[in-house]
């Protein structure tokens, strides 16, 4: 059976489907389907850490899901802007993972993973598939992909 390993970039997936299609992203449709194709041996889920009750909720619905939930602290500038970014801690995981998978599954927008998907296949001879907003996703993300699979109407609530 092939082992998958998924990561998803929660802040990305939140804001482009928001902005696209004023939805929210469907986490347990996603896990059916990619369960599908394996069995889903790790499964990371990249959040900001917040004591808002929704945010708490949503937290323990990928929990129940079978994420395991990384949680970062929000931190809020001097000058007013915000910062609360996980593409570092997402790429250690992924090259960590990856010689230990058939298959690994972004879910984010992000054109600064394309060179990491690049090196994953080369490296390890994975197969990596990206889940994201087709007008929201970069382009040398889609190209770095082994699959990509836009996010649209039927991976949303």
């Amino acid at each position: 059976m092939k082992k998958i390993a998924v990561f998803v970039d929660v802040q990305n997936i939140y804001y482009t489907t928001k902005e696209a299609y004023k939805r929210q992203f469907n986490y347990k449709k996603l896990w059916d389907r990619i369960s599908t194709e394996g069995e889903i041996v790790r499964a990371n889920a990249y959040a900001i850490q917040s004591k808002q009750d929704g945010q708490i909720k949503f937290q323990d619905a990928l929990k129940h899901i079978g994420f395991n939930v990384k949680l970062k602290p929000f931190i809020q500038r001097s000058d007013g802007s915000a910062k609360g970014d996980w593409d570092v801690g997402i790429a250690i995981d992924i090259m960590d993972t990856a010689m230990e998978v058939d298959t690994v599954v972004l879910l984010s927008g992000d054109g600064d993973f394309d060179l990491l998907l690049e090196k994953i296949t080369q490296d390890h001879r994975v197969q990596a598939q990206v889940y994201g907003v087709p007008s929201l996703t970069a382009k040398s993300l889609i190209k770095a992909a082994s699959i990509y699979y836009p996010i649209e109407d039927d991976l949303l609530l």
